[in-house]
């Protein structure tokens, strides 16, 4: 099964489904931690890593009792890798630094490198550039000499997310085709599945137009849609990229529409927005805005920060004007969070906030991601006027 899902999944893991559900129809009867490590692999690039989970977190609880740190380690990046696709993003960082840390005590140099991908994506989405970079440069060091191709190519998956959140298409364009190809999903390459529609939207927005409608075709060659609802998802909006008029309206509306599409609130909220941006230059602009206040509050929700500036900013130029407070209830900020935020609207650095409060510089930036979209805000710069704007009963505690 690993052999048909994981090793080239573009070309033979839509033939496979059927066989895997039944596999994994089993699971719930199921205690050897190697067998559900190794159903995990196979579920890894037809994002079925659900169905593992429960699975995956007996394994942990055994590992952290003293159980096999091998079963243990897979299991993390497995819970890493799924909450990543389906947003559970609080969840990485801490899973990420136990795998490090078990990687350290048991001597598994190698695996370290998954969860410095967990660690990158992560800093990606959120907009954290350099943490992002030294980390895929950790990566790519130690991989290239050893001709680690999937490590190299899973890490640069963060470097195009990383270039897409900061507007540099070009830089993601050229980190998402060193991955597969414009026009090629690359043989035995699974990143390149991960990839696809960001390899279209920086093709698009580089004036690409040609290599944008080459890969889009090569994902319905391979019938990447089959595969599951996010792929679906990906597929039907990277061909409304290629579109204009009505014709990206109806591939929008079907991505949208794709059975299961909410259980993937990043790639879906992407989607949006770029429906949202089609529909503002159509000017339909009441439609406009009901994707890009969606999109917005997924974004903001999830601590999405570029994707919620880039949002936030498509909502404005349709006339509608976004309150720079959030409303989120009498007390948007737990205790902690408005005083990390007050040390940082201050001038501190995160390593000096987290001197002060005796945490680390990783939690510190963990609690601003979380902190920023509670005010209705993208940059630590407008945490003094945030702060301001609330009113006394909501800084009261």
């Amino acid at each position: 099964m690993i052999a048909r899902t994981f090793s080239d999944p573009a070309r033979t893991a839509a033939a496979a489904l059927d066989d895997f559900e039944a596999l994994a129809a089993g699971l719930d009867c199921e205690s050897d931690p190697l067998t559900i490590n190794r159903i995990g692999i196979a579920a890894l690039f037809i994002d079925r890593l659900g169905s593992v989970r429960a699975g995956s977190w007996q394994i942990v609880a055994q590992g952290r009792q003293g159980g096999p740190a091998r079963r243990h380690l897979s299991s993390l990046i497995h819970l890493c890798v799924d909450d990543f696709h389906t947003g559970q993003w609080d969840e990485i960082g801490p899973l990420a630094d136990e795998g490090l840390a078990v990687c350290r005590e048991h001597g598994y140099r190698f695996f370290t490198w998954y969860f410095q991908y967990a660690w990158a994506a992560l800093a990606a989405v959120r907009g954290d550039v350099a943490a992002c970079r030294e980390l895929t440069d950790q990566v790519i060091r130690w991989a290239v000499p050893r001709g680690v191709h999937g490590a190299e190519a899973q890490i640069r998956h963060a470097l195009v997310l990383s270039a897409i959140g900061r507007g540099d298409f070009e830089d993601a364009y050229n980190q998402a085709t060193a991955i597969s190809p414009a026009g090629e999903l690359a043989s035995h390459v699974p990143a390149a599945l991960w990839t696809a529609f960001d390899l279209v939207e920086a093709a698009v927005r580089t004036g690409r137009e040609t290599q944008a409608r080459a890969h889009v075709v090569a994902m319905a060659d391979a019938g990447i849609a089959a595969i599951s609802s996010r792929m679906a998802l990906l597929y039907h909006g990277a061909a409304a990229l290629t579109e204009d008029g009505d014709d990206a309206t109806k591939l929008f509306d079907q991505a949208l529409a794709v059975p299961g599409a909410h259980r993937w609130p990043f790639d879906r909220a992407r989607v949006q927005l770029a429906y949202g941006e089609h529909l503002r230059r159509g000017r339909a602009t009441v439609e406009a805005r009901a994707q890009l206040a969606a999109a917005l509050e997924t974004f903001e929700r999830m601590g999405a920060v570029p994707w919620a500036g880039r949002a936030a900013s498509e909502l404005r130029a349709t006339g509608q004007a976004k309150p720079r407070v959030r409303e989120l209830g009498p007390n948007p900020l737990t205790p902690q969070e408005h005083e990390i935020a007050a040390l940082a609207a201050a001038g501190l650095t995160n390593k000096q906030i987290a001197q002060r409060l005796y945490l680390s510089p990783k939690t510190v930036g963990n609690h601003l991601f979380r902190i920023f979209p509670k005010l209705g805000i993208t940059s630590r710069a407008a945490l003094r006027d945030a702060l301001a704007a609330l009113s006394p009963q909501q800084t009261e505690r």
